[in-house]
C-alpha cells in the first residue's frame, strides 16, 4: 500500500469514528448530558474558544514547565542509576515505590507546601513524567556492550569519556521513546492538579463545567487536551527522526 493510500485510509477511519459517534447519538436519542454529539462539542469549542484560550495557554505552559523539569530530573537519575550499581540498588527501589503512589494523593501535599495555583500543577506534572525517562535512560546505558567498554578503557578512555561518547548516544532511541510517553503523563499530572488546586487551566474549566452539567464543554476540554497531546507527540517524533533516524522503526507513528 502506498503512503498516500495509507494516510487516506487512516483519515477515513478517523472520520468514520466521529460519524458513527454522531449517528449513534442521533438514532439512539442520547442526551447531551450523557454523551454529546461531536458536532455539539465542536460548536461549543468554537463558541467558547476566546474564553478557553487563556486556559489552554495556562495548561500548556504548566505542562511544558513540569515536563522540562521532569526531563532534567529523569536524565540525571537515569544516568546515575545506569552507571552506578550502588545507585541502582539504592535509588531504583525508591523510584519504583514513588511511581506506585497515586499522584492524586500527593496533590494535597503540594498544595499544603506551596498553596494552590501553578506550582502544585507543575510539580504534579513533574512527578508524573520523570519516571519513564529515568528508566529508559538507565536501560539505554545498560545496553552498552561490555566489550566496547573494555576496548575504550584499553585505549585510555575514562568512565566519563565512555558515558559521553558511547553511553549517552546509545540511549537516544530510548530517550525519545520515553519523551513521547512522558509528555502524555505530564498532561495528566497538570490536569489532575488543576481540577483540585487551581482556578485556571483546562482542568479547572472541565471541573466547573461538570459541576454545571455542561457536558459538551467537558468534552471540548477533552478534545483540546487530546489535540495538545498529539501535537507534542508528533513534534517529539519529528525531532526523533532527525536525531536518531538510524534507529526509527519503519512503522513508527512519526514516520507517517
Amino acid at each position: 500500500m502506498s503512503e498516500f493510500k495509507r494516510k487516506f485510509w487512516a483519515a477515513a477511519l478517523i472520520a468514520f469514528f466521529f460519524a458513527s459517534w454522531e449517528l449513534f447519538c442521533l438514532l439512539a436519542g442520547v442526551s447531551d448530558l450523557i454523551l454529546p454529539r461531536p458536532s455539539q462539542v465542536f460548536a461549543t469549542l468554537v463558541a467558547r474558544f476566546p474564553v478557553l484560550w487563556p486556559h489552554i495557554l495556562q495548561t500548556l505552559a504548566t505542562t511544558i514547565a513540569g515536563f522540562v523539569l521532569g526531563v532534567l530530573l529523569g536524565v540525571f537519575l537515569g544516568a546515575t542509576i545506569g552507571v552506578s550499581r550502588t545507585a541502582y540498588d539504592t535509588v531504583y527501589p525508591l523510584l519504583i515505590g514513588f511511581s506506585s503512589i497515586p499522584k492524586v494523593a500527593v496533590v494535597p501535599i503540594f498544595v499544603l507546601w506551596f498553596g494552590s495555583g501553578t506550582v502544585p500543577a507543575v510539580l504534579t506534572s513533574l512527578a508524573m513524567c520523570f519516571f519513564p525517562i529515568a528508566v529508559n535512560i538507565a536501560t539505554g546505558l545498560a545496553t552498552t556492550e561490555p566489550e566496547m567498554e573494555d576496548v575504550l578503557k584499553a585505549l585510555g578512555a575514562s568512565k566519563l569519556d565512555i558515558l559521553w561518547n558511547v553511553g549517552l548516544p546509545r540511549t537516544m532511541p530510548f530517550f525519545f521513546a520515553s519523551l513521547k510517553v512522558a509528555i502524555t503523563y505530564a498532561f495528566v499530572g497538570t490536569v489532575l492538579a488543576e481540577t483540585v488546586a487551581s482556578n485556571r487551566g483546562i482542568g479547572n474549566v472541565m471541573m466547573s463545567a461538570s459541576s454545571n452539567f455542561n457536558v459538551p464543554l467537558v468534552f471540548a476540554g477533552l478534545f483540546i487536551l487530546a489535540g495538545l497531546g498529539v501535537a507534542l507527540y508528533v513534534a517529539f517524533s519529528l525531532i526523533e527522526m532527525r536525531v536518531t533516524g538510524w534507529a526509527n522503526r519503519k512503522n513508527d507513528f512519526a514516520a507517517a
